[in-house]
């Protein structure tokens, strides 16, 4: 049987983004957007806001994952899909990871672009967990109700057990109405980087791709809406 764990799950959260702490950092939010509409990169911008406010790690992080220049946002909007078909290429631990934190009631951040983002920071270190299973099998299944004909999920080959994952994925191919593919890569970013019909909330890949689907939204919006959400979006 797979471990228990609770994805991303820091006990502080609870007082650093709970009343209070969103008080503080609505005002924090404003001043950061309006620094990134006029020009400045995001880390300096969240580093100048984070400092005059007292920012913990934690806030300093949803503001930068969160938030994004007004000119970024509606390039990334005018590439977002509505629905899915054909071949679909996904970001899986940037997909899964989140789906885990979702599912374990862990802090999920409502970005600015719509997409969910977590806080969970792995760093090259991953665990398959009971949480790993739940969250493949809602990102199958959600790919399942659009004419998905080919999934392609791409795994980060340095990051510790992404061979088990995929040997996980590929165990689901019978369940799936759709031919699915697992590729392990140096980088997926670079891989993702220019694709169409990627499924991924990677900033750089979003702003760079030429479409994209929010299927993390999506699949918590349907299945999760137990989710703890921290909506920066509306701060």
């Amino acid at each position: 049987m797979e471990r228990i764990v609770k994805r991303g799950f820091v006990p502080t959260d609870a007082e650093t983004f709970g009343a209070g702490g969103l008080a503080r950092l609505k005002e924090a939010v404003q001043d950061t957007r309006y620094l990134l509409n006029r020009g400045f990169e995001n880390s300096g911008a969240v580093t100048f806001v984070g400092n005059h406010y007292q920012l913990t790690e934690r806030q300093r992080l949803a503001l930068m994952r969160g938030l994004a220049a007004r000119k970024e946002l509606q390039a990334r909007t005018d590439k977002e899909l509505c629905t899915l078909n054909g071949s679909v290429l996904i970001d899986g631990f940037n997909t899964l990871i989140t789906l885990e934190v979702a599912l374990s009631g862990s802090l999920v951040l409502e970005c600015a672009d719509g997409t969910l983002r977590d806080l969970a920071g792995l760093h090259g270190s991953f665990r398959i967990v009971d949480k790993t299973v739940a969250a493949v099998d809602l990102m199958l299944r959600a790919l399942g109700e659009f004419p998905v004909e080919e999934a392609v999920i791409y795994l980060d080959q340095p990051v510790s057990n992404s061979g088990r994952l995929k040997q996980l994925l590929l165990s689901k191919q019978e369940t799936c109405q759709f031919h699915l593919e697992v590729r392990l890569l140096p980088d997926v970013d670079k891989q993702l980087t220019h694709g169409e019909q990627v499924v991924t909330s990677d900033s750089i890949i979003l702003n760079n791709c030429r479409s994209w689907f929010n299927l993390n939204r999506y699949i918590v919006e349907k299945y999760v809406p137990q989710a703890w959400l921290v909506k920066i979006i509306d701060l």
